[in-house]
């Protein structure tokens, strides 16, 4: 995503508080195909997506609570759904980079923070609660996901640990154009 050269879109602000003015927000990865770069987006895209009632692998949901807290864990989850069975904890990650022959890795780097939230997840299953991962894969141009055990090893072990527990896995690819980006079809999500 960041080839010498690359057609990027930025947007622009001015915020004085803002540490830089403009934000890399597309990036033409190659000739056709566009990807969302700004990880801010991947959680408004379930958020509208849930809100439309469009990701029924999720279930019916009355409520949907965002950035929540909850006791005895050290970190915030993107989601809680509220519904007619058990709460679902969801945590959103974003995939942009790193496809090979339409497969897309995550993360792009080492991250012990997506880490944690996975094993965090595996806990509330424990505790009878649903929970699931959602990879929002920031391009049209993959059809599955898997973890990028050559960048993180321990990501993609507390992965698979914590689907093998009952976390579920849930990936969809979005449609990505210059006037906007919108969560499109689900795709392949698997921890081999």
């Amino acid at each position: 995503c960041r080839a010498p050269g690359s057609r990027v879109w930025l947007s622009e602000s001015d915020n004085p508080s803002r540490k830089y003015r403009h934000t890399w927000e597309l990036v033409e990865a190659r000739p056709g195909v566009l990807v969302g770069i700004n990880t801010r987006f991947p959680n408004d895209l379930v958020a509208e997506a849930l809100a439309a009632g469009r990701l029924p692998d999720l279930g019916g949901t009355r409520q949907v609570r965002r950035e929540v807290t909850l006791p005895g864990t050290r970190s915030r989850l993107d989601f809680v759904l509220e519904g007619d069975g058990p709460d679902c904890y969801l945590e959103v990650k974003n995939v942009n980079a790193a496809v090979e022959d339409g497969v897309a890795y995550f993360p792009d780097a080492v991250s012990e923070r997506a880490a944690r939230h996975v094993t965090e997840l595996a806990g509330h299953v424990k505790q009878g609660h649903r929970a699931a991962v959602f990879f929002c894969v920031q391009r049209a141009d993959v059809h599955a996901v898997r973890p990028a055990t050559h960048i993180d090893p321990r990501f993609a072990e507390a992965l698979a640990s914590a689907a093998e527990q009952g976390v579920e896995l849930h990936a969809w690819k979005c449609r990505v154009e210059t006037t906007g980006i919108t969560l499109d079809v689900p795709v392949e999500a698997r921890v081999e």
